[in-house]
């Protein structure tokens, strides 16, 4: 032990947030840190030498209270200054340096083992987003994307916030309200597909552009025009406003609010880590290895190579929660996508359960609006069941079931004119049956698990694995984009999918596996134009957004299929109707919900070779003069081009 100066508990209750905290009024920090087997903990802040290690270091003891928490206040400390915790562990442990797990940033130098945590004054970012609403659960179209290759500007080792922000006019022109990127929080080394991560408050620095970068200034023009072509009224940044990588951050979501996106940070609650590095949470209060609940935040269950959260701690419960209210509260951010909730469920048991109920109502609590989607397998009613009623509180699940069919039948389709087509089993997943409200579900036919460079391919490359660009690719892939946009649930898009991307992804930029952007040919620019205008038809029309859905028509030999989509109560009546035949039908009699006129306000076949001059359609529409059949009062004899899409809505 030492004698050295004790921090006094100015500024401190049990309300006070744990971490380093800037007070309001510029006065100094306050810091609290739980680690309730250490014999000592010393705050240690300063400057810092990238060579010699510290330099103008000061250290003082903080205060243990009777929970494991330690606590104290330093004066005069403001945005920017670095700070870490020294933790001397129980007998038979160890002592040395730690990282605040609720550090807000981390330096960007020497290199992530050795980086010190930063105070950020949350206060300080200029929003411009007071006036913007996060869309319904049930209009959401989800694009999912990885910081660090989507976007890569030349010259540059990988992509950014600030890069992701520069392509936001090209995000809003295709019509999506919500990006969902993978994890942003900081891991170790310099790629990763975010999984790994072990600083959950701090987000990763390598997506962010040091402020010494010669491109600063030309990085804050860019998005200072943003601000202008939105409103030439709002505020500008100052630099000061984009140094720093949790400013970035703030600049991509205030961003994304002004283009009307939201975001959907991508959260990995289940489990921690792969190389924690001896400065992180593992073993935080430096307990002997090998002695019982040694590492504090963790159970000694292992998942994707990192370690399970030890839910059974309440303090650790808290972490986590206190963690996704801090990305409302602070970073605007509209809501999560939950990594493996049923690792949760399964490996933390009770105390897992409880989690998900917890920080479901929390942040409902904090903030209403804010939207909860649950990765949680085998897809089941409990995860959305609300927790008054035992369930996990969450709004929307990953659903894997229409995906896996539409998968399968275009692989199936691609295997020629004679091939089985399983249209039967799209008919049956496509309300996703395990779901008691449809709209719950988040559907896709492309992901970062499923398209990834060691595991399944992109739609192009299953509807022909010679040719992912001959007509075959192009309009079998219209068809499964057409099935996830029209289908019943949240559409989700995987980055690169609305131009016809056939290359599986890899989170290592420069591996070859980059977005095409600049291969944008003629059959690329036809496929996101076909994109973009199925987008706006799902977005103009109700009823592609609505509860109700009845599959009406189902034929495995023609490859057809047709199903009913409504408002409940409302009407704003559509069919849909899609076909993997090769062959064009010219007279295909179906069912119609009602009589009278129907426009056929949406055909994928115009999109070939744009515009397509040999397109097969029903001009406006058709009437439905015809008898009951499939089980609806009327029908019509309708064209259906070979691979396609037709959308019909009711005249009103």
């Amino acid at each position: 032990m030492t004698d050295m100066q004790t921090l006094t508990l100015a500024h401190i209750d049990n309300f006070t947030p744990m971490g380093g905290n800037l007070l309001a009024d510029g006065t100094g920090a306050t810091f609290r840190v739980w680690a309730p087997a250490a014999r000592e903990v010393r705050l240690l802040w300063g400057y810092v030498s990238t060579d010699n290690g510290w330099e103008n270091r000061r250290s003082a003891q903080l205060q243990a209270s009777a929970d494991g928490v330690w606590a104290g206040f330093v004066p005069e400390l403001k945005s920017g200054d670095r700070y870490m915790f020294y933790v001397v562990g129980p007998a038979g442990g160890s002592e040395g340096l730690k990282r605040d797990p609720y550090a807000r940033e981390l330096s960007a130098e020497p290199g992530w083992p050795d980086c010190h945590c930063l105070l950020v004054d949350p206060a300080a970012f200029p929003w411009h987003d007071a006036e913007y609403r996060t869309p319904p659960v049930h209009e959401l179209v989800i694009y999912q994307l990885h910081i660090g290759v989507w976007f890569i500007p030349a010259g540059r080792r990988n992509g950014t916030f600030l890069d992701v922000a520069g392509k936001l006019p090209y995000l809003q022109s295709l019509g999506i309200n919500a990006i969902q990127p993978l994890p942003i929080v900081e891991f170790p080394g310099l790629f990763s597909l975010g999984y790994n991560g072990v600083d959950y408050f701090s987000p990763e620095t390598d997506y962010g552009i040091k402020d010494d970068d010669p491109a600063m200034p030309r990085y804050l023009q860019s998005v200072n025009q943003l601000l202008y072509d939105i409103n030439p009224r709002l505020r500008p940044y100052r630099l000061q406003d984009i140094q720093g990588t949790a400013n970035q951050l703030k600049v991509l979501i205030d961003l994304c609010h002004l283009h009307g996106i939201a975001v959907l940070l991508d959260v990995v609650y289940n489990h921690a880590g792969g190389d924690f590095g001896d400065r992180g949470i593992y073993y935080f209060d430096r307990k002997a290895s090998d002695s019982r609940d040694a590492s504090l935040y963790f159970s000694d269950q292992g998942w994707a190579g990192g370690l399970v959260f030890a839910y059974r701690q309440d303090k650790v419960k808290q972490f986590l929660i206190d963690n996704a209210t801090f990305w409302l509260r602070e970073y605007h951010c509209d809501g999560f996508r939950y990594d493996e909730v049923s690792v949760i469920k399964n490996s933390g048991g009770e105390q897992g359960w409880r989690f998900c109920q917890y920080v479901t109502d929390t942040c409902r609590f904090i903030k209403p609006q804010a939207i909860h989607i649950a990765e949680s397998w085998p897809v089941e009613q409990a995860i959305v069941r609300p927790t008054w009623q035992g369930g996990g509180g969450f709004d929307a699940a990953q659903s894997d079931g229409l995906r896996e069919a539409v998968r399968t039948a275009v692989g199936q389709a691609s295997a020629g004119t004679g091939a089985f087509v399983d249209m039967s089993r799209i008919a049956r997943e496509i309300a996703t049956p395990q779901l008691g409200d449809k709209w719950r579900a988040v559907q896709c036919t492309e992901n970062h698990d499923i398209v990834r460079y060691d595991r399944g391919w992109r739609i192009p490359k299953i509807a022909d694995s010679e040719d992912t660009q001959s007509w075959y690719a192009r309009s079998r892939s219209r068809v499964a984009l057409g099935l996830t946009l029209t289908a019943a649930g949240i559409a989700q898009l995987f980055m690169g999918q609305e131009f016809l991307e056939d290359k599986q992804w890899s989170d290592q930029p420069h591996s070859g596996h980059e977005i095409g952007w600049d291969n944008l040919n003629q059959a690329r620019v036809d496929f996101l134009r076909f994109c973009r205008a199925l987008i706006a038809t799902r977005n103009r029309l109700p009823g592609l957004k609505g509860e109700g859905l009845n599959v009406f028509h189902v034929h495995d030999r023609n490859r057809i299929l047709a199903f009913h989509r409504w408002v409940p109560g409302a009407g704003h009546d559509v069919v849909v109707v899609a076909s993997l035949n090769e062959t064009t039908f010219h007279d295909y009699w179906l069912g119609f919900p009602l009589p009278g006129f129907w426009n056929e306000v949406f055909n994928s076949d115009l999109y070939d070779n744009w515009m397509n001059p040999w397109m097969v359609g029903n001009g406006k529409g058709v009437y439905t003069s015809g008898a009951a059949m499939h089980g609806l009062p009327r029908s019509a004899g309708i064209a259906i081009p070979a691979n396609s899409i037709l959308i019909f809505a009711k005249s009103q």
